[in-house]
């Protein structure tokens, strides 16, 4: 079963632990998903309260944010510009740039162990850490449509259907 989205806590609702600069924010209702919260240096000299305190104007400015963006719109990249970029800020150093990643799916050489490694540009990303690439989006929904590698920038006609399979 999928985990609920975090939301603002008590002190009371959540354990919290860290990992160097990360905070795990772990709710006590085992429903919510656990959070991995980057804070950086400060984390060391901070309190749980301070904590979950940052953590809650994080979750009222990202819910801020979602509902000032009605009607949503995806931001896509132009062809020749970079759609990810290096980043401190994360676990595995990248950031999509846009709300749309082009990529390109490899078999990985097709061994027995078979994980597929996505290209984005030319970057290549094991399986492992373009999902974690994609944390940065935790909590929104994922659409994918598949296309011929050729044409990554066209948008194909969908249509709402059962598969002829």
């Amino acid at each position: 079963m999928r985990k609920k989205n975090p939301r603002i806590a008590r002190i009371d609702q959540v354990k919290i632990s860290r990992e160097g600069e990360i905070a795990i924010i772990e709710y006590v209702d085992p429903s919510f998903m656990t959070v991995r919260f980057k804070i950086g240096p400060n984390l060391a000299e901070m309190t749980d309260e301070a904590v979950l305190l940052l953590f809650n104007q994080c979750t009222v400015a990202s819910m801020r944010n979602r509902d000032e963006l009605a009607p949503y719109v995806a931001v896509e990249i132009p062809p020749g510009s970079p759609q990810v970029l290096e980043s401190s800020e994360t676990e595995n150093g990248w950031v999509p740039r846009g709300n749309v990643l082009r990529c390109v799916i490899s078999d990985g050489g097709g061994d027995e162990f078979m994980q597929p490694i996505i290209y984005v540009d030319d970057q290549e990303f094991s399986w492992e850490d373009f999902g974690k690439m994609l944390c940065t989006y935790a909590g929104w929904g994922m659409r994918i449509v598949f296309v011929c590698e050729d044409e990554l920038e066209v948008n194909p006609k969908i249509v709402v259907r059962e598969s002829k399979d």
